[in-house]
C-alpha cells in the first residue's frame, strides 16, 4: 500500500509511506502557513519520488482535534486530492497517531495507561487517554473514551505525552519528560494506519473534523438601527 498522509491538527505535515514505512516527509511548525505549505509539499514529495496520483493506493488525513483554520487545511487538501485522483480517503484521529508513536516508550516505562495532550490554545488542552498492550505485531492501543478539550486540571492523573504536556508544569505535574516537541504528524498517521490494517481492521472513511468547541470567529450581530 502506497499512501499519501496529511495532518494539520497541530503542525503542517505530509508523508509518503509504503506498508507503514515512511519514504519521505515534510513538517513545519509554522502554524500560520498550513494552507500555503501543504499543496507545495505534496507536489515536491511526489516529484522527488517520481510518483503521480495514479501510483497511490489511498490518501490518509488526520481528523484532529485541532483549531478550525489549521485542521481544515489538511482535511480539504486530502479530500480534494482523493477526489482528483479517484482514491479512497481515510480519516484517523490525530491524537491516536501520536499515541501509536509513544506506545513503545509507554510500554518500556511500564505505563499500561497514558494520555496524549496537545495545545488547544485558550489555556486549554486537547486530550485522549489510552490503554496499551503488546501482541506479536507490536504495541496495541485502545482509546479510553472520546477526545476532549479543557483546562489542564481536567487531564486524568496518568502519564502525559505530547506537545501539551510541558505547557503548564505548575498545573500538570504528571508530564513525561522528553516529549514536549511531540506533535501529531503525517508520518505517525501512516504508521498508525498500517498498525490498524495489518491486524485485519478497516480504516474509517469518516473524515469529519474533530473541532470539539465553537469557532473563535463569530457572526456579528445585526447592527441596531440608528435613531434621530
Amino acid at each position: 500500500m502506497l499512501v499519501l498522509s496529511l495532518d494539520s491538527s497541530s503542525i503542517a505535515s505530509v508523508a509518503l509511506s509504503r506498508d507503514g514505512e515512511v519514504l519521505s516527509r515534510f513538517d513545519t511548525v509554522d502554524t500560520r502557513s498550513h494552507a500555503e505549505a501543504l499543496a507545495p509539499a505534496v507536489h515536491d514529495l511526489m516529484a522527488e519520488a517520481g510518483l503521480t496520483g495514479t501510483d497511490l493506493d489511498a490518501v490518509l488525513v488526520g481528523t484532529g482535534p485541532g483549531p478550525f483554520t489549521g485542521l481544515r487545511a489538511g482535511l480539504v487538501t486530502g479530500r480534494t486530492l482523493g477526489f482528483a485522483w479517484a482514491l479512497p480517503v481515510h480519516g484517523v484521529c490525530s491524537l491516536d497517531a501520536a499515541a501509536f508513536h509513544v506506545a513503545p516508550e509507554a510500554l518500556a516505562a511500564g505505563h499500561a495507561e497514558f494520555v496524549v495532550v496537545t495545545d488547544a490554545r485558550r489555556k486549554e488542552l486537547y486530550r485522549r487517554s489510552y490503554r496499551v498492550r503488546e501482541d506479536e505485531l507490536g504495541p496495541v492501543i485502545t482509546p479510553l473514551g472520546d477526545p476532549r478539550v479543557g483546562p489542564p486540571e481536567d487531564v486524568p492523573a496518568l502519564p502525559c505525552y505530547g506537545s501539551g504536556a510541558g505547557l503548564y508544569p505548575d498545573r500538570l505535574s504528571h508530564a513525561v519528560p522528553g516529549f514536549s516537541d511531540l506533535h501529531p504528524s503525517a508520518a505517525d498517521l501512516a504508521r498508525a494506519a498500517w498498525a490498524i490494517t495489518s491486524r485485519g481492521q478497516e480504516l474509517s472513511t469518516d473524515t469529519s473534523p474533530l473541532y470539539l468547541r465553537d469557532s473563535d470567529a463569530k457572526v456579528p450581530a445585526t447592527p441596531k438601527r440608528a435613531t434621530r
